[in-house]
């Protein structure tokens, strides 16, 4: 194998993220050799990938699922070594002959690995938004000591990236940035009646008019509390205070976020709404490579609208922003509620206006506390889901 292809691990290779990475992987076989991959339970998705790339080692998240991948590639002939659980992952997230990790787990499950990419020092891609939020000073403190090079794959925050000068300081006055735009799509029910909100359904929330993601990120942006998370996610990744990061509703996802300069000048990166984008130029940065995505038509989407995001069918984003100022474990709490009430709410037992609800709830009765170490945030997360699980009613999951 020629010396000179980038080893690549992909956590949550099954998800979406993974799969589109995998495909801009296989457009350019001279580049890449797929090191590892992981999957929580889509056994048989990932069997599939690993008879494509051959990877040295497969993750899954049980030992029940690990013993039923390795029955189906015992005759396939990939020499892939089946692990399983979060050791595992954390494994080959640092593994030394690694040199690029592309972390897609979704949810607070993506932290620890994540974690072990940056204090292993990888070029990290990290699609896991919640690792930043959760653990934002502990996370950033691992990438600056281990020497961990940051690539944000979430398009917004990708598309900050590449709007931002080469080599940027992480100090917005000395680059003269006067604001961060992010812009969202307002998801599907930015026209519907704050009535008609009581009645939607999973199916519904799930169905978002440009872009194709898991369930939970669909549910998030139907609330905008994936937003909220992403404002979160841009104040760790460029330095940026909560009073510089602004949220600009843009419905044709075409504008995938914005740096406005001093001098008035607004940098934005434009394309058609495909995460293999974002994946391709992080995969190869500093270079472009092709990444199978259709030329942007400006003349056939002809018109470019925008609006400020309605706090009041959007609560879930003014409660990310206050999130922030507060700052400490409320983040983490944040996060530890939605992912407890979003899932009741895609298990049916949760209406789609109690989301918020619950998530205030629970940020008001949690006591604040300081992070400064991982232990920090996992205290946070475990009180975050004990209380939102009183506040919506939702039973503990059985181990």
């Amino acid at each position: 194998m020629s010396p000179s292809r980038q080893k690549l691990v992909v956590l949550g290779a099954t998800g979406s993220i993974g799969v589109n990475t995998l495909d801009v992987v296989a457009r350019h076989p001279e580049r890449f050799e797929v090191l590892a991959l992981s999957a929580q339970h889509k056994v048989d998705r990932l069997a599939e990938q690993c008879r494509q790339f051959s990877p040295r080692f497969a993750v899954v998240g049980t030992d029940e699922a690990a013993a039923r991948l390795e029955d189906m590639l015992r005759q396939s002939g990939t020499g892939t070594t089946v692990l399983a659980g979060i050791e595992a992952l954390e494994r080959i997230a640092s593994l030394p002959e690694a040199d690029t990790v592309m972390a897609a787990i979704v949810g607070a499950a993506g932290l620890r690995p994540a974690l072990a990419a940056a204090r292993a020092g990888k070029k990290l891609l990290l699609a896991n938004k919640e690792a930043l939020v959760m653990a934002g000073p502990v996370f950033m403190q691992e990438v600056r000591r281990n020497g961990a090079i940051l690539l944000p794959i979430d398009s917004e925050h990708n598309a900050i990236y590449q709007s931002l000068p080469r080599g940027y300081s992480s100090d917005l006055e000395k680059e003269g940035v006067r604001r961060i735009l992010l812009t969202a799509s307002g998801g599907p029910f930015r026209r519907l009646s704050l009535d008609d909100l009581e009645q939607v359904t999973p199916d519904q929330a799930c169905a978002h008019p440009n872009w194709v993601m898991g369930r939970k990120i669909s549910v998030d942006s139907a609330t905008m509390m994936n937003k909220g998370l992403e404002v979160i996610e841009a104040h760790w990744l460029f330095n940026a205070p909560r009073e510089r990061i602004e949220v600009v509703v843009h419905p044709q996802s075409v504008i995938h976020s914005m740096v406005e300069y001093a001098d008035g000048s607004v940098i934005a990166q434009l394309g058609n709404p495909d995460m293999r984008t974002p994946i391709a130029y992080a995969l190869a940065y500093p270079e472009r490579i092709q990444a199978g995505v259709e030329p942007l038509d400006l003349c056939r989407i002809g018109t470019l609208d925008f609006e400020r995001p309605d706090f009041m069918r959007f609560p879930c984003l003014r409660l990310a922003y206050d999130a922030l100022e507060r700052g400490g474990n409320a983040p983490a709490v944040l996060n530890a509620a939605n992912e407890v009430a979003v899932e009741a709410f895609l298990d049916r037992r949760l209406a789609f206006t109690r989301i918020p609800a619950v998530i205030e709830q629970t940020l008001a009765s949690v006591s604040w506390e300081e992070i400064a170490t991982l232990e920090d945030v996992l205290a946070a997360d475990a009180a975050g889901r004990e209380a939102a699980r009183r506040h919506a009613a939702v039973p503990r999951r059985q181990a």
